[in-house]
């Protein structure tokens, strides 16, 4: 049952309760009974505590048990004082009486204190017919009443719970995805280091060992070469602060993927690899995080290329396709070794990851002395 059934159960017993009062009070008054001062102060300390009762609920602490208490005093003393006609009437009052106790009390003490009522409620009807007649409506009526009011607080009390479970795992559910997501981040991180800083680093010190080589020999060359690793690492400078801001690759800001692509290969021409850049098909607008991971993954390829294929050429293809974007990295090196661990460290699993999380492949061919073709294709549209 809903909190509302409850509350309407309830509002119908408040309901009951003023109107029995009512009712009692107009009899009397219409017939000019004597009994008409003493039956309107007993039914005003009822109503009157009856009404605290429910309206003050937890807030009267230890209080409520006794003003109960007193309700039911007041009760009984009615039952059994006034004469039969009019104490039968007032014996239906057990009924919203009951549900007050099952509102105010725990459980069990409710239920003891209900079916002391009843007994009472038996014994002042009894003195005052000496007949079964008058008790046994009402007190099938409280038993009824009991049984459907404790029903609806049980399914309240289920209900309540389920909620309370289904928050907990709301909160269980919220803190595994902070976690997940925090892992994600750091693995994406990664990535990204890898893919740029550390391999322009990487770069720049190999320049730096060969300036070194060249200072007494070519101190023109060995010059450039130092004017190469400063550009280098002013790049670096800007892609550690985008990466910080979480922005776009500078290589990208400013340009399309084809442009940083350009540039990337102009650059990788400084280690000694010719480096050819074609593209095929007609350009296209795409999503940044497509461009970003195309232009990493030609990063990582173009480095892996330089510190491990000993190539003296290189051949990037971009492919425009209808449904896709297709990125080819071939070179003529040296080539990869059946059950070489190339997919320790970050290098390729990262890549490889990266374009798993947009829909992408990577594919990696290779033959020992003829060189290796490293392909990766994004769905675009």
């Amino acid at each position: 049952m809903s909190r509302s059934a409850v509350s309407r159960l309830e509002l119908a017993m408040h309901g009951a309760f003023v109107l029995i009062v009512a009712g009692a009070l107009i009899r009397l008054f219409s017939i000019d009974s004597p009994l008409c001062n003493r039956v309107l102060v007993l039914s005003a300390l009822l109503s009157g505590g009856y009404a605290l009762t429910v309206w003050g609920g937890e807030r009267l602490g230890r209080w409520q048990p006794v003003l109960i208490a007193a309700i039911a005093v007041v009760w009984l003393l009615m039952a059994t004082t006034l004469p039969t006609s009019y104490a039968a009437v007032y014996a239906w009052l057990a009924i919203p009486l009951a549900c007050l106790l099952l509102r105010a009390l725990p459980p069990k003490p409710a239920i003891v204190a209900v079916g002391i009522l009843t007994v009472l409620l038996v014994i002042a009807v009894f003195r005052q017919s000496g007949s079964f007649e008058l008790f046994l409506p009402p007190v099938a009526a409280i038993l009824t009443t009991v049984a459907l009011y404790a029903g609806q607080q049980r399914d309240t009390s289920i209900r309540q719970q389920l909620i309370d479970d289904l928050a907990a795992t709301r909160d269980q559910l919220a803190v595994q995805q902070h976690e997940a997501g925090a892992l994600a981040e750091r693995a994406r991180l990664a990535r990204e280091i890898h893919d740029t800083l550390t391999q322009e680093l990487a770069g720049s010190r190999m320049l730096l060992q060969a300036a070194d080589r060249d200072w007494d020999s070519d101190p023109a060359k060995a010059r450039q070469r130092m004017r190469d690793v400063a550009g280098t690492l002013g790049q670096n400078v800007v892609q550690a602060r985008r990466m910080i801001a979480d922005l776009t690759p500078a290589e990208l800001e400013d340009g399309s993927l084809q442009a940083a692509l350009t540039e990337l290969c102009r650059r990788e021409e400084r280690y000694g690899a010719e480096v050819v850049l074609e593209v095929k098909g007609e350009p296209r607008p795409i999503v940044p995080e497509l461009e970003t991971a195309l232009l990493r993954t030609a990063q990582g390829a173009l480095a892996n290329v330089r510190d491990h294929a000993a190539a003296d050429r290189i051949h990037v293809v971009l492919d425009w396709r209808d449904t896709s974007v297709q990125l080819e990295v071939r070179d003529n090196g040296s080539g990869l070794n059946p059950g070489t661990g190339v997919d320790r460290g970050y290098g390729l699993p990262g890549l490889r990851e990266r374009l798993r999380g947009l829909g992408g492949t990577l594919t990696l061919n290779s033959t020992p002395g003829r060189g290796t073709a490293l392909t990766a294709v994004v769905p675009v549209g």
